[in-house]
């Protein structure tokens, strides 16, 4: 906080540069999982700290600062994922079919950490974006119910919802996977 405000007074470089060093290395790994391309991840990572700091002023230490800039960096590559989207959408069909079945029972969460490494990274990409990311805010991240739903401007139960239906699809995802192995 302290190097916030210092750079909020006085606009030095060297504030602004041990903030680029504290946080670029996380943002940038953050990028990386969410765009899956480096150049992309890199151009994101100097555009998120563009709106970090031209809205510094903001922050109202409601929430800790790494949430804060958290939140902003998941923002950008959610917005920036679905423009893309859009636009590929623009040369599609627009009407998707809805390939979930209700599951009767929550997956539990040792179902997905049993999953090999190789397995997991190919059912991540599987799903969509938004569960993908909220997954990796609750087990990569290690973040509480609290700060997701801080993040993401939701309830907490309807983050744990988005979780139950995250971890359902991407246990789905898995399974159909493996019975696809099998034949």
């Amino acid at each position: 906080m302290e190097v916030i405000n210092r750079y909020l007074e006085t606009q030095a470089s060297l504030c602004f540069s041990e903030l680029y060093n504290r946080y670029s290395g996380k943002i940038f790994s953050k990028c990386l999982s969410l765009l899956k391309d480096e150049e992309l991840a890199q151009d994101a990572t100097q555009e998120v700290f563009t709106k970090i700091f031209l809205n510094l002023s903001k922050f109202g230490e409601k929430a800790k600062f790494s949430t804060w800039v958290y939140s902003i960096t998941y923002n950008f590559c959610i917005d920036y994922l679905r423009r893309k989207k859009k636009m590929q959408n623009l040369f599609a069909d627009d009407k998707e079919v809805d390939k979930l079945a209700d599951v009767a029972d929550e997956v539990p969460d040792e179902a997905l950490l049993e999953m090999e490494v190789r397995q997991l990274r190919t059912v991540l990409d599987g799903i969509p974006v938004d569960d993908k990311a909220v997954l990796l805010m609750k087990y990569q991240d290690d973040m509480s119910i609290r700060d997701i739903s801080e993040l993401l401007n939701k309830t907490e139960s309807a983050v744990k919802m988005k979780l139950k239906r995250a971890k359902e699809k991407a246990f789905r995802l898995k399974n159909d996977l493996f019975m696809e192995a099998a034949l």
